[in-house]
């Protein structure tokens, strides 16, 4: 609560002109900083800039002085003050309420707007043409799968709880995409119906779910504090995350996907802060020694050079990653439980943050990376396929 010349009184009485974007800067960093402790004065808030817009209707995309109320204002009908959060499922939080702040922002007709989802699929590029609608849809059915380890509802089952101790079988990320759109009506056609639907702002259509089950799921690992972080998440094909890692995993594929709309309805989008970019970016090297192994496994990376045990030096490549989130990281090549490090590197690669993410994410093919590639081409080659094999609708 701020005291002295900001007291709650003289605070509750800006809140009109607060709404009205008619407040000094100083009054208005003084306003914002009273909502995120103040739930009554939120909630009046909030009222009053409903009533604002009911006179004064924003037409168009275009970025205006109050966006950074209104960006407050929908945080704040996410997630109210008080609710604890452990640093991991930050990134989520904010990534989310970025996305939610995009979708407020699109008129009618981009809700039907076509979207391409890409990714890799065995080495080769895929995509699938969805709308706005359907990439919500991806979303709801895929972060099901965090839902499902905090004991939350399935959104592909939500009449059907899981027996105490025994979770419901779970499929691929894609299995529930296409399961869910099956429901909704999967032809282009039938998810404009469904973008149409969505249009009208209720807990009944798919964007209110969406919203509810990331608010719910912020809400729990929040209030269960940190003895959630290592429950596993199970995405199918024997990969399982932490739920730590999953929140994380959650958060980069939020910000793919808003960047995929907001490209597909011209609305401007930029990356995450450096310090969330730079958490998603470990989280890809991390999984990278493991992602190798399992090519290497399937015949689609070369054989290891040399067999070597557990906890000791092995050949490395350095991966270099400039702008924002950098950082450099090493990546052990023979075996995802050898010791990686400077003084063994065979390999190394360049690239600048968004560039990797781009990779991770599928959006570019590893021949067209913008990397700077030197040492071992083998060993470079099967770090770019690796990288790009990260992707998944």
């Amino acid at each position: 609560m701020i005291m002295g010349p900001y007291d709650h009184r003289r605070l509750k009485s800006l809140l009109g002109a607060w709404a009205l974007a008619a407040c000094a800067p100083e009054e208005t960093a003084a306003v914002e900083a009273h909502l995120t402790d103040c739930a009554p004065c939120a909630d009046e808030a909030l009222r009053l800039r409903d009533a604002v817009r009911l006179l004064h209707p924003q037409d168009n995309l275009d970025l205006d002085p109050a966006l950074r109320s209104r960006v407050l204002e929908l945080c704040l009908t996410r997630r109210m003050p008080g609710i604890p959060m452990p640093g991991w499922s930050v990134p989520y939080d904010a990534e989310t309420a970025r996305l939610d702040a995009l979708l407020h922002d699109m008129g009618e007709a981009e809700w039907g707007a076509p979207v391409q989802l890409a990714w890799y699929d065995d080495d080769r590029p895929a995509a699938r043409e969805t709308s706005v609608a359907g990439v919500i849809g991806h979303l709801l059915a895929v972060d099901g799968l965090l839902a499902l380890a905090l004991g939350l509802p399935d959104p592909l089952a939500a009449d059907a709880p899981a027996a105490e101790g025994h979770p419901r079988t779970v499929s691929s990320p894609a299995e529930r995409t296409e399961a869910l759109w099956q429901e909704a009506g999967s032809s282009y056609a039938e998810q404009q119906s469904l973008a149409r639907q969505l249009r009208r702002r209720h807990a009944g259509t798919m964007r209110g779910h969406w919203r509810d089950q990331t608010y719910a799921l912020i809400r729990t690992a929040g209030f269960a504090g940190g003895g959630v972080a290592d429950l596993p998440v199970r995405y199918g094909a024997g990969v399982t995350l932490p739920l730590r890692d999953a929140f994380l995993d959650r958060a980069f594929a939020c910000w793919i996907h808003a960047w995929d709309v907001a490209e597909a309805v011209d609305y401007p989008y930029v990356p995450p802060t450096p310090e969330h970019m730079h958490l998603m970016i470990d989280l890809a090297a991390r999984l990278l020694p493991e992602t190798l192994a399992h090519r290497r496994r399937s015949g689609r990376a070369s054989p290891p050079r040399t067999l070597v045990a557990a906890g000791t030096p092995g050949r490395t490549l350095h991966l270099e990653v400039e702008g924002k989130g950098g950082g450099n990281w090493y990546i052990p090549l023979d075996s995802p439980a050898a010791v990686a490090g400077p003084e063994r590197t065979v390999a190394h690669v360049a690239l600048e943050g968004l560039e990797f993410c781009r990779l991770a994410a599928g959006h570019v093919s590893p021949e067209d990376a913008a990397a700077g590639r030197d040492g071992d081409r083998e060993a470079v080659d099967d770090f770019l396929y690796a990288a790009v094999s990260l992707s998944r609708m």
